[in-house]
Protein backbone atom coordinates (compact mmCIF):
# COMPACT_ATOMS: atom_id res chain seq x y z
CA UNK A 1 0.00 0.00 0.00
CA UNK A 2 2.99 2.31 0.65
CA UNK A 3 4.22 1.57 -2.46
CA UNK A 4 0.84 2.47 -4.28
CA UNK A 5 0.46 5.17 -2.75
CA UNK A 6 3.46 6.52 -3.27
CA UNK A 7 3.37 6.15 -6.86
CA UNK A 8 0.05 7.56 -6.92
CA UNK A 9 1.11 11.23 -5.29
CA UNK A 10 4.16 10.77 -8.07
CA UNK A 11 1.70 10.42 -10.79
CA UNK A 12 -0.48 13.15 -9.34
CA UNK A 13 2.39 15.60 -9.36
CA UNK A 14 3.50 14.58 -12.74
CA UNK A 15 0.29 14.93 -13.96
CA UNK A 16 -0.38 18.48 -12.36
CA UNK A 17 3.68 19.73 -13.39
CA UNK A 18 2.10 18.67 -17.17
CA UNK A 19 -1.26 20.47 -16.43
CA UNK A 20 0.88 23.58 -15.28
CA UNK A 21 2.90 23.56 -18.22
CA UNK A 22 0.47 23.29 -20.54
CA UNK A 23 -1.67 26.04 -18.71
CA UNK A 24 1.20 28.21 -19.97
CA UNK A 25 2.53 27.53 -23.30
CA UNK A 26 -0.02 25.57 -25.16
CA UNK A 27 0.14 25.01 -28.70
CA UNK A 28 2.88 28.06 -28.75
CA UNK A 29 6.04 27.75 -30.24
CA UNK A 30 8.93 29.19 -28.47
CA UNK A 31 9.17 32.07 -30.76
CA UNK A 32 5.88 33.03 -30.16
CA UNK A 33 5.73 32.87 -26.38
CA UNK A 34 8.83 35.38 -26.87
CA UNK A 35 8.26 37.63 -29.04
CA UNK A 36 6.88 41.42 -28.21
CA UNK A 37 2.99 41.75 -28.64
CA UNK A 38 0.62 44.27 -28.70
CA UNK A 39 -0.22 45.39 -24.69
CA UNK A 40 2.92 43.69 -23.56
CA UNK A 41 3.65 47.41 -22.34
CA UNK A 42 0.66 47.90 -20.19
CA UNK A 43 1.46 45.64 -17.19
CA UNK A 44 5.45 45.94 -16.39
CA UNK A 45 7.53 43.39 -14.90
CA UNK A 46 4.74 40.54 -14.73
CA UNK A 47 4.31 37.79 -12.28
CA UNK A 48 1.95 36.12 -14.01
CA UNK A 49 2.61 35.16 -18.16
CA UNK A 50 1.00 32.64 -20.67
CA UNK A 51 1.11 32.86 -24.28
CA UNK A 52 -0.93 30.64 -25.83
CA UNK A 53 -1.38 29.84 -29.68
CA UNK A 54 -3.44 28.12 -32.40
CA UNK A 55 -4.17 28.30 -36.55
CA UNK A 56 -7.14 29.32 -37.71
CA UNK A 57 -8.65 27.99 -41.19
CA UNK A 58 -10.30 31.45 -42.18
CA UNK A 59 -8.24 35.13 -42.81
CA UNK A 60 -8.12 37.31 -39.82
CA UNK A 61 -10.58 39.48 -41.59
CA UNK A 62 -13.26 36.27 -40.61
CA UNK A 63 -12.01 35.78 -37.08
CA UNK A 64 -12.09 39.33 -36.14
CA UNK A 65 -16.05 39.45 -35.94
CA UNK A 66 -16.08 37.29 -33.35
CA UNK A 67 -12.90 38.52 -31.54
CA UNK A 68 -14.47 41.59 -30.56
CA UNK A 69 -18.26 40.54 -29.83
CA UNK A 70 -17.08 38.17 -26.89
CA UNK A 71 -18.07 39.01 -23.15
CA UNK A 72 -20.16 37.87 -20.18
CA UNK A 73 -24.18 37.58 -21.80
CA UNK A 74 -22.92 38.57 -24.95
CA UNK A 75 -20.74 36.81 -27.69
CA UNK A 76 -19.70 34.58 -24.72
CA UNK A 77 -15.77 33.18 -24.13
CA UNK A 78 -16.74 30.09 -27.32
CA UNK A 79 -16.22 27.48 -24.58
CA UNK A 80 -18.06 24.53 -24.35
CA UNK A 81 -21.42 24.06 -21.76
CA UNK A 82 -19.89 21.62 -19.61
CA UNK A 83 -16.94 24.42 -18.72
CA UNK A 84 -19.59 27.30 -19.02
CA UNK A 85 -21.47 24.85 -16.71
CA UNK A 86 -18.58 23.63 -14.27
CA UNK A 87 -16.60 27.00 -13.72
CA UNK A 88 -19.68 29.96 -14.96
CA UNK A 89 -23.12 28.72 -14.36
CA UNK A 90 -24.80 32.28 -14.11
CA UNK A 91 -23.57 33.02 -18.17
CA UNK A 92 -25.16 32.14 -21.35
CA UNK A 93 -23.99 29.75 -23.68
CA UNK A 94 -21.40 30.98 -25.92
CA UNK A 95 -22.75 32.03 -29.35
CA UNK A 96 -22.93 30.44 -32.88
CA UNK A 97 -23.20 33.42 -34.95
CA UNK A 98 -22.25 37.00 -35.30
CA UNK A 99 -23.68 39.23 -33.04
CA UNK A 100 -24.10 42.78 -35.50
CA UNK A 101 -24.53 45.79 -32.54
CA UNK A 102 -21.46 44.77 -31.21
CA UNK A 103 -19.30 44.64 -34.31
CA UNK A 104 -18.84 48.85 -33.17
CA UNK A 105 -16.54 48.76 -30.16
CA UNK A 106 -13.92 51.09 -29.31
CA UNK A 107 -11.12 51.63 -27.31
CA UNK A 108 -12.37 52.39 -23.53
CA UNK A 109 -15.27 50.41 -23.88
CA UNK A 110 -16.46 47.72 -21.13
CA UNK A 111 -16.55 44.08 -21.48
CA UNK A 112 -18.21 42.17 -18.95
CA UNK A 113 -16.87 39.17 -17.21
CA UNK A 114 -19.72 38.49 -14.86
CA UNK A 115 -22.93 39.92 -13.12
CA UNK A 116 -23.54 43.59 -12.80
CA UNK A 117 -22.91 43.48 -9.16
CA UNK A 118 -19.82 41.71 -9.32
CA UNK A 119 -18.06 45.07 -11.40
CA UNK A 120 -15.74 42.20 -13.03
CA UNK A 121 -14.77 43.06 -17.06
CA UNK A 122 -12.22 44.16 -19.13
CA UNK A 123 -11.77 47.83 -21.01
CA UNK A 124 -10.66 47.96 -24.43
CA UNK A 125 -7.10 48.98 -24.13
CA UNK A 126 -6.07 48.89 -28.15
CA UNK A 127 -8.03 47.55 -30.97
CA UNK A 128 -6.51 47.30 -34.57
CA UNK A 129 -9.39 45.69 -36.37
CA UNK A 130 -8.28 42.30 -37.90
CA UNK A 131 -5.21 42.13 -36.14
CA UNK A 132 -4.86 42.91 -32.27
CA UNK A 133 -7.65 43.11 -29.51
CA UNK A 134 -5.88 44.15 -26.06
CA UNK A 135 -8.54 44.19 -23.11
CA UNK A 136 -7.09 45.40 -19.51
CA UNK A 137 -8.59 44.13 -16.08
CA UNK A 138 -8.06 45.20 -12.62
CA UNK A 139 -11.07 43.67 -11.56
CA UNK A 140 -11.11 39.99 -11.72
CA UNK A 141 -10.64 39.02 -7.89
CA UNK A 142 -13.31 39.01 -5.61
CA UNK A 143 -14.77 41.99 -4.58
CA UNK A 144 -14.63 41.27 -1.15
CA UNK A 145 -10.75 40.53 -1.71
CA UNK A 146 -10.10 43.58 -2.85
CA UNK A 147 -11.85 45.90 -0.63
CA UNK A 148 -10.72 43.93 2.67
CA UNK A 149 -7.42 42.10 2.22
CA UNK A 150 -5.76 44.45 -0.33
CA UNK A 151 -5.65 41.91 -3.43
CA UNK A 152 -4.81 43.07 -6.56
CA UNK A 153 -4.32 41.76 -9.90
CA UNK A 154 -4.02 43.68 -13.25
CA UNK A 155 -3.42 41.82 -16.37
CA UNK A 156 -4.29 42.12 -19.76
CA UNK A 157 -5.83 40.04 -22.36
CA UNK A 158 -4.58 40.05 -26.11
CA UNK A 159 -5.28 38.43 -29.02
CA UNK A 160 -3.00 38.29 -31.90
CA UNK A 161 -3.80 37.96 -35.58
CA UNK A 162 -1.40 37.11 -38.18
CA UNK A 163 -2.39 35.89 -41.76
CA UNK A 164 -0.51 33.04 -43.03
CA UNK A 165 -1.23 32.07 -46.89
CA UNK A 166 -4.16 29.96 -47.78
CA UNK A 167 -6.32 32.52 -46.27
CA UNK A 168 -5.36 31.31 -43.14
CA UNK A 169 -4.57 32.82 -39.53
CA UNK A 170 -2.08 32.40 -36.52
CA UNK A 171 -4.02 33.32 -33.35
CA UNK A 172 -1.74 34.03 -30.62
CA UNK A 173 -3.63 34.65 -26.82
CA UNK A 174 -1.41 35.97 -24.37
CA UNK A 175 -2.21 36.52 -20.82
CA UNK A 176 0.32 39.03 -18.67
CA UNK A 177 -0.22 40.57 -15.44
CA UNK A 178 1.06 41.39 -11.99
CA UNK A 179 -0.59 40.44 -8.90
CA UNK A 180 -0.12 41.51 -4.78
CA UNK A 181 0.24 40.45 -2.47
CA UNK A 182 2.43 36.78 -2.66
CA UNK A 183 -0.78 34.64 -1.78
CA UNK A 184 -2.76 36.14 -5.03
CA UNK A 185 0.77 34.60 -6.75
CA UNK A 186 0.81 31.38 -5.65
CA UNK A 187 -3.03 31.09 -6.00
CA UNK A 188 -3.12 31.78 -9.21
CA UNK A 189 0.34 30.01 -9.99
CA UNK A 190 -0.94 26.95 -8.64
CA UNK A 191 -4.20 26.48 -9.54
CA UNK A 192 -5.38 29.23 -12.09
CA UNK A 193 -2.58 28.19 -14.87
CA UNK A 194 -3.26 24.43 -14.39
CA UNK A 195 -6.94 25.05 -15.15
CA UNK A 196 -6.43 27.93 -17.64
CA UNK A 197 -4.80 24.96 -20.13
CA UNK A 198 -8.77 23.59 -20.48
CA UNK A 199 -10.00 27.41 -20.32
CA UNK A 200 -7.82 28.88 -23.13
CA UNK A 201 -8.18 25.50 -24.77
CA UNK A 202 -11.66 25.19 -24.96
CA UNK A 203 -12.02 29.29 -25.99
CA UNK A 204 -9.46 28.75 -29.09
CA UNK A 205 -11.26 25.49 -30.46
CA UNK A 206 -14.53 26.85 -30.27
CA UNK A 207 -13.27 30.45 -31.82
CA UNK A 208 -11.39 27.73 -34.74
CA UNK A 209 -15.03 25.27 -35.04
CA UNK A 210 -17.03 28.68 -35.21
CA UNK A 211 -14.24 30.46 -38.01
CA UNK A 212 -14.37 27.38 -39.44
CA UNK A 213 -18.16 26.94 -40.59
CA UNK A 214 -19.26 30.18 -40.41
CA UNK A 215 -20.57 31.29 -43.82
CA UNK A 216 -18.54 34.04 -45.48
CA UNK A 217 -19.99 37.55 -45.44
CA UNK A 218 -21.26 38.17 -49.67
CA UNK A 219 -17.85 40.47 -50.19
CA UNK A 220 -15.63 37.55 -48.95
CA UNK A 221 -17.63 34.78 -50.84
CA UNK A 222 -17.16 37.21 -53.93
CA UNK A 223 -13.17 37.87 -53.34
CA UNK A 224 -12.74 33.50 -53.18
Amino acid sequence: MGRLRTLAIGGGVVCYLVLRRLGKTSGATRTERRRALPGDEIVSSPNLLTTHATTLDAPPEAVWPWLVQMGWHQGGWYTKPWVDRLLFPANWPAVDHIIPELQDRKVGDFIPDGPPDSRCGFTIEQLDPNEALVLHSTTHLPLSWRERLGAELDWTWTFFLEALPERRTRLVFRTRGRAEPLWVVALYQLGIVPADFVMSRQMLRGLASRVATAEPAPEEAAVA
